[in-house]
């Protein structure tokens, strides 16, 4: 398998994911399903060639990172308005909050909140997650993936 083959199915397979996320599927989920799709639409397109659960995994990181790209696109065009930018800072604030109220009263929790309040502790906040994100669409879409090339891998062995 060549990573130009694998190309066309990948970022198929991030769009009809991130079209499922736009519209409410669970963004984890969705990550399982991209990679899972990306061998289907593959297999569809060379059906004579057989696809293992490595390779699978190769094609669901693939699509993973496409699928990342995908999302932070939508979401970079949607926060251009200022009603979506304040909307998810409230809501990141709001979260933060709630975590932090489940947790002890701990002073540096309490730091580490009224940091969060100001601009640059949220885009640091939004930096972090934007990465562990990246990394997390990875590793579920690779096992998707793999999960593909397992299915189809026994089903050319019969």
């Amino acid at each position: 398998m060549q990573w130009s083959q694998g190309l066309g199915p990948c970022a198929l397979a991030a769009l009809v994911a991130t079209l499922l996320m736009a519209l409410g599927l669970n963004p984890f989920v969705a990550m399982l399903c991209v990679g899972f799709l990306a061998v289907v639409f593959y297999r569809q397109r060379h059906p004579e060639w057989r696809l293992k659960a490595a390779a699978g995994a190769r094609l669901g990181a693939l699509s993973g990172i496409f699928c990342f790209g995908f999302t932070s696109i939508l979401i970079a065009l949607a926060s251009t308005g200022s009603d979506f930018r304040a909307k998810i800072r409230e809501q990141f604030i709001d979260n933060a909050q709630k975590w932090a109220s489940s947790r002890p009263a701990d002073p540096q929790i309490q730091a580490a909140l009224d940091q969060l309040k100001t601009p640059e502790g949220l885009i640091m906040a939004l930096i972090v997650g934007s990465i562990f994100l990246f990394v997390i669409s990875i590793l579920l879409a690779s096992v998707g993936g793999a999960l593909g090339g397992t299915v189809f891998g026994r089903r050319n062995q019969q």
